[in-house]
């Protein structure tokens, strides 16, 4: 399926514009729509290319800058120890409530965006697989994938680093699939079996997968990629989403 990967729009926040970029099918008529919440590094290649797939599987993509009140726009961020320092920095400057509304903000774009139905899910990866979690709690959210959602466990996000994702699962009305490398430091053993007994006593429907691998497993860039996972993950992600966007 051919898709589209040039547009963008400035979608209005509380703090100011942010720039999310879109991606979507070459069709006429309308689809569901995924929100794609980045890693700390914001909309890399990585990151748009893993938009581009989910696109291509018939849905529209729209990924915004999760750090746009705190960095110029566009700014991507190296995949490197500077880089890394740069965006852990800013994500504890960012307000929790911040982040909440920006998940808002891109909600009511997509609701009024001719290309989407109103069918809307969302994904994201490290941070943004916490931000996917979060913006679940909204009703309007049919299903999310979470692929190791760094602070979820801990509460670590947001100013302060005191969030409250853990209680409020049994919020999330949607479908939910967490993906976790059991060898990831930081979300370890302990960390997810918080997350799975969270989910578990909420009550919340989800689907739980464990493998063999280091965090940003689904990253093709570095050493922690598994191609083999990344392959399986993406269509789980996708049949997720199907059956529950429509």
């Amino acid at each position: 399926m051919k898709i589209i990967d040039n547009e963008f729009t400035d979608v209005a926040t509380p703090s100011g514009p942010m720039r999310t970029y879109l991606f979507r099918p070459e069709t006429e008529r309308a689809v569901p729509a995924v929100i794609l919440f980045s890693e700390i590094f914001q909309v890399t290649h990585q990151m748009r290319r893993a938009a581009s797939i989910v696109a291509g599987h018939g849905f529209v993509v729209a990924v915004p800058e999760i750090f746009h009140d705190l960095l110029p726009g566009g700014k991507v961020l190296p995949y490197n120890d500077e880089g890394t320092a740069e965006g852990r920095r800013v994500k504890v400057e960012k307000t929790l409530g911040a982040f909440d509304a920006d998940a808002g903000a891109v909600i009511t774009m997509l609701r009024s965006y001719e290309q989407s139905s109103a069918a809307i899910g969302t994904m994201g990866f490290c941070i943004g697989g916490h931000l996917a979690v979060r913006a679940g709690f909204n009703p309007e959210v049919g299903a999310v994938a979470a692929y190791y959602p760094s602070g979820l466990h801990s509460g670590q996000l947001g100013k302060g680093e005191h969030a409250d994702s853990l209680d409020r699962l049994g919020e999330i009305r949607g479908e939910c699939a967490f993906y976790l490398g059991q060898e990831d430091p930081l979300i370890p053993a302990d960390g997810r079996n918080a997350i799975r007994s969270a989910l578990e006593e909420a009550g919340t429907s989800h689907c739980w997968h464990e493998f063999q691998t280091d965090h940003a497993f689904m990253r093709d860039a570095g050493p922690s990629y598994d191609a083999e996972v990344a392959q399986s993950c993406c269509a789980d992600t996708v049949s997720l989403f199907r059956r529950n966007l429509h």
